[in-house]
């Protein structure tokens, strides 16, 4: 223990590049984990104000190591040779354009904090332009560069050491409200607050939210896509949700804030919407601004609608009102007469366009593939992309011929040396007389005179498509690569079919969607091809609580199960999770009520006593949203049975598994689990 230790702390300095780390094992010419770990990884892709040049990030990762690093690349937007600007052993983030474009400007982490830096686009002439105590955690240049945004957290809250300061060792916390955890992490007293400085003296001028026990951007996981300057640098629009405690916890209300630089005054342009604002982008001239909305408190996965607010008459319209799906990643055209955005049909991710002239919304790409980030030139879309069998890459379609070009080939050195699955796309019949699409992935180098043992893949969310997402843990094409065929189903309950399909889940936990997954396995396990005594079903967070269900319900048909973070006991799980809106929507609320809600009767923990399958049970101890003794009670009943089972416990991973050893850990267990009961 003591010397792996100390070989992490002598790595920690050490600069991980796409050429210093040892190449896998490609000799089989398929995919495995440490090739999978081999991959760079490709995000936060923008274009310069010319629209000439892109800079983006690629992080990529050495497993022995333990360890990444993020650097930051740029490439003319006509397409190149990519050029590689920063080096560091720590990682470069957030990187963005000044607005003049001189200058790219990132966070980088100097004596422990986060700090914002400049240099060239050519990387030359690096320098710190803050020096914040506590760090910075964000920030954005306004349009006319007298000022900068810069986000960081603030201690307003009484701590156990400050109550007690004669007790330096001790180590404790005491709380008196809700939400004194989140995700992953425990409150701390601190609330995140924008700041406005002059730029570039950086002297400071304005605290946003000063004195007040509010967040902004919202949390978990909101960032800089939550402010955005108006295009004459005398306003700011955010988001925040002005709630606390147990209010917090129990609504999704956020709302759309404009602060004035010259009045110095905030106003709410969005009081009337009880449910969350989002994610605001300002027109070119400054007289409109688009973000997306939901309209019911409580439901986070309700429709993002697009809403356009017009400051010159005050007024807000949903411009998505006829229009069944979500929208989200809005850009503006020059001219401000059309947004290009992102929405899921279909189980993929394309690009539509509002034309405001018309108000007709129209979809503008088309393909099995996932569109994820969207940003425009005055010719060009530049996207990024994946597909199951391609890791995130960068893209341009013309606008005026709708020509996709590929910008980036990060992977491509590695896809040229493994062969990939293919993927199949089969409408199935369910129960209500519906048509379900149903993503077939088979292995690499697949004999349809074989017979292959098949997983069923139940997807987590619950209302997140199984779309064309290439992921570094549910990896399809690591299942086919271990000669499995996965049938991964878009169940009732996912975005992209209507907001009727997506709806359908709520309340409903154990009934419709449990039945589209048997009917998904059903279906292909017919084909001559799938050992039918050889099925598995694998999946996390609703996922897992998927196959804890249908391990008291499938009737023989499955001989492994693998749950991963998923919820066992409603009961215990409603006491301890963090974001009660989420089960005060979708359970119907607390298992006290009178008469208890209905969705209490699918609490997989009480059909336990028909389990009969060898089961793996995976959680992180970090995991607030689904606390890790659901796992705990779920393995726990299986031993007590005499089940065959196995507990995976991640003592520093939370809801997901991010550390490259864990990682690969949690694939070897995983196919150790499936190939000793399926092969």
């Amino acid at each position: 223990m003591t010397s792996a230790c100390s070989h992490l702390r002598q790595s920690r300095d050490e600069i991980i590049t796409k050429e210093s780390r040892e190449e896998p094992d490609f000799s089989k010419g398929i995919l495995t984990e440490e090739i999978l770990w081999h991959f760079g990884r490709v995000s936060a892709p923008q274009c310069s104000p010319d629209g000439q040049t892109l800079l983006y990030m690629v992080k990529y990762y050495d497993y022995k190591l333990n360890k990444g690093n993020a650097d930051i690349y740029t490439i003319p937007v006509a397409g190149g040779t990519p050029h590689k600007i920063t080096s560091s052993a720590n990682d470069e983030m957030q990187p963005v354009w000044r607005p003049d474009g001189q200058k790219i400007a990132y966070l980088l982490e100097n004596s422990g904090n986060l700090q914002i830096w400049e240099c060239n686009p050519n990387g030359s002439e690096k320098r710190q332009v803050t020096d914040v105590d506590g760090g910075v955690t964000g920030f954005a240049y306004a349009p006319d560069m007298k000022h900068l945004l810069y986000v960081k957290n603030v201690k307003l809250d009484t701590t156990a050491i400050d109550l007690y300061p004669d007790l330096p060792k001790a180590n404790a916390y005491i709380y008196d409200d809700l939400m004194y955890r989140h995700w992953n992490t425990w409150a701390d007293g601190a609330y995140s607050h924008p700041f406005i400085a002059e730029y570039p003296s950086m002297k400071y001028k304005v605290e946003l939210l000063k004195d007040e026990k509010f967040h902004t951007p919202v949390p978990s996981g909101g960032g800089m896509e939550q402010f955005v300057w108006s295009p004459n640098g005398k306003k700011l629009a955010y988001c925040c949700k002005r709630k606390s405690g147990k209010d917090f916890a129990e609504s999704t209300n956020s709302d759309i804030f404009i602060y004035d630089l010259e009045s110095q005054k905030t106003e709410n342009i969005t009081p009337n919407n009880k449910g969350y604002d989002m994610d605001p982008v300002f027109s070119p001239d400054g007289s409109k601004l688009v973000w997306w909305s939901m309209k019911t408190d409580g439901y986070e996965s309700d429709k993002q609608r697009l809403f356009i607010y017009d400051f010159t008459t005050a007024i807000t319209i949903d411009y998505s009102e006829h229009f069944d799906h979500n929208a989200s990643h809005f850009v503006w055209n020059a001219q401000g007469d059309k947004i290009y955005f992102l929405s899921c049909i279909e189980a993929t991710y394309q690009v539509y366009c509002l034309d405001l002239n018309s108000k007709i919304i129209k979809q503008i790409t088309s393909g099995d593939h996932d569109y994820t980030s969207l940003q425009i030139t005055d010719t060009l879309l530049v996207v990024t992309k994946t597909t199951h069998a391609l890791p995130v890459e960068i893209f341009t379609i013309n606008l005026n011929n709708g020509k996709e070009q590929q910008l980036t080939f990060t992977n491509q050195e590695i896809l040229d040396k493994i062969v990939m699955g293919k993927t199949e796309k089969r409408w199935i019949s369910t129960t209500d007389g519906q048509k379900m699409l149903t993503w077939i992935i088979y292995p690499p180098n697949f004999d349809p005179t074989k017979k292959y043992p098949a997983l069923l893949y139940c997807q987590g969310g619950p209302q997140q498509a199984v779309s064309q997402f290439f992921s570094f843990r549910w990896c399809f094409q690591m299942m086919a690569a271990h000669d499995y065929i996965i049938v991964a189903p878009n169940r009732h309950g996912l975005p992209g079919f209507g907001s009727r399909w997506n709806e359908q889940i709520s309340k409903d936990y154990g009934g419709q969607n449990m039945q589209d997954y048997l009917s998904a396995i059903d279906a292909v396990a017919k084909e001559p091809y799938i050992d039918k005594e050889r099925l598995g079903a694998v999946g996390a967070s609703y996922g897992g609580f998927s196959v804890y269900w249908l391990a008291g319900h499938h009737q023989k048909r499955f001989k492994a199960f693998i749950a991963h973070c998923g919820m066992f006991n409603f009961e215990s799980w409603y006491g301890t999770t963090e974001e009660l809106f989420f089960a005060n929507h979708d359970i119907e609320g607390p298992y006290w009520k009178t008469p208890i809600p209905k969705s209490y009767s699918f609490s997989p923990h009480k059909f336990a006593g028909r389990w009969d399958t060898p089961i793996l049970v995976i959680h992180g101890g970090n995991d607030f949203r689904i606390p890790y003794t659901e796992g705990m009670q779920a393995f726990n009943a299986a031993q007590i049975q005499g089940i065959p089972s196995r507990f995976l416990f991640f003592p520093d991973e939370d809801h997901f598994v991010s550390q490259p050893q864990n990682a690969i850990l949690w694939q070897r267990e995983f196919f150790r689990w499936l190939d000793t009961y399926l092969k």
